[in-house]
Order: structure tokens, then sequence, then C-alpha cells
């Protein structure tokens, strides 16, 4: 059976025997990749219920800004953003994320405790951290972020919390195989869609990091081993 993750990995390819955690070209074609990350999925799940919950009173969860880039519901909950709007509007929380190097965790995390725990074992500097919600039957069309991957310094990684078997995830025309509970690094630079075609929404943790050494380690011993 085809390894997925190595499935993501496009010419020129990466050998077993280049060292590991020393330039971000030895990642250069890499799609996706799984990272190692030991969180309890019930309690995260606990904790997206309990911000749908607050979500009620609060009216926290934003559409999405990009509106030619889906169809259906998609929206945003803001967890972590740029100092300067912690008390600013969610849109501003959630999308304000291109520049800056001042980054705080939003009130409301000091409730989830198991989302800190994930962060606490990212040994890189964590930017925007929201959970995006994707309703059922809803689309991500194809599009691409602009520069946003290792090979620019950013890196862009997915937790699923609520997905299903109906949920597909596409980057470069190659579906990553992605399971609720794990973190996966995906190359937004590249073409990428997504496709609820369930019942239920999907709602993932998006966290935006900046790319270090231990970073591009970890995606590359995941493409070589994985």
């Amino acid at each position: 059976m085809e390894n997925p993750v190595a499935s993501a990995i496009t010419s020129p390819a990466v050998s077993a025997d280049t060292p590991v955690g020393v330039s971000p070209a030895a990642c250069t074609a890499v799609s996706f990749a799984k990272i190692n990350c030991a969180v309890s999925l019930a309690a995260l799940q606990a904790e997206v219920e309990m911000l749908l919950h607050l979500d009620e009173k609060n009216n926290s969860w934003v559409d999405h800004v990009n509106r030619n880039d889906y169809h259906g519901g998609w929206d945003v909950l803001p967890l972590r953003c740029q100092r300067q709007h912690v008390n600013a509007h969610p849109i501003l929380q959630g999308f304000a994320i291109a520049d800056g190097d001042d980054w705080e965790n939003l009130p409301v995390m000091v409730q989830c405790l198991e989302i800190q725990n994930l962060f606490a074992q990212l040994q890189c500097p964590i930017k925007a951290a929201r959970l995006m919600r994707l309703k059922a039957g809803a689309e991500i069309k194809p599009h691409r972020d602009h520069e946003l991957s290792i090979e620019f310094g950013e890196a862009r990684l997915h937790v699923p919390i609520h997905t299903s078997d109906a949920v597909s995830f596409f980057v470069d025309s190659k579906k990553i195989p992605m399971d609720a509970g794990e973190l996966w690094y995906f190359n937004a630079d590249q073409v990428h869609e997504v496709y609820n075609r369930g019942g239920e929404d999907r709602i993932n943790l998006v966290i935006d990091c900046a790319a270090n050494e231990w970073l591009r380690a970890q995606i590359q011993q995941a493409a070589v081993h994985g």
C-alpha cells in the first residue's frame, strides 16, 4: 500500500540520508506531513463543545472573509491573535494575521487546557490560532495562500477535532489522510481545496507558526519515515 505521506513528496525527492533539521530546502516539495503530538481527542472535543455553548451568548464565530473561496458555511472562532487586536472585533482577531511578531492568547483560552497542552508541544513560535468550521455540505474552492509554507518561513498546522469520512482535504491534487486528533502540516502555497459532503460540521484547530529548525525537522522526519 502506498505511504500517504511519502506520496505527498514531489520532485526533487527527499532522501533518507538527508540530514534532519538543517535546511529549509530539504522540505521544499512536501505537500503535507503528519507531526507527532500527544493530545486527548475527547478533551479537545469537550473544549469545542464548551466554546460552541459560549458562542450562543457571545456570537464570536465570524464568517470567513474570503467569500469567493468557498460555497456554503465556513466560519472562524479566534483563539490567539496579535496583541493589538485582543480587545478588537473577532474579524480583526481572526484575519489580521499577515504581519506582526507580538501574539497573545485570547481570554477564552484560559478554559482550553488541552489546546494549551498542544501549544506547549510545539517548539516553534506560535502566531495565530483559531477554530475553523466548515459546515455540512460546504466546500472550500481550489485556491492558494501566497507564500504560506515552510519555504517562506511560515507553517499552517491543522488538528481535526470534529470530522468524518465525508470530509476530503486535497493539496496539490493529493488527499491528506487526516483523522481526528492528529496534527498535520500542509503547504498552503500549493493549490488546496476541502469538501464536507457529510451531514455534520467539520471543525479543525488551525495554528499558524514560524517555521524554525525544529518544525522543519518534524516535517522532514514525517516525509521520510511516515
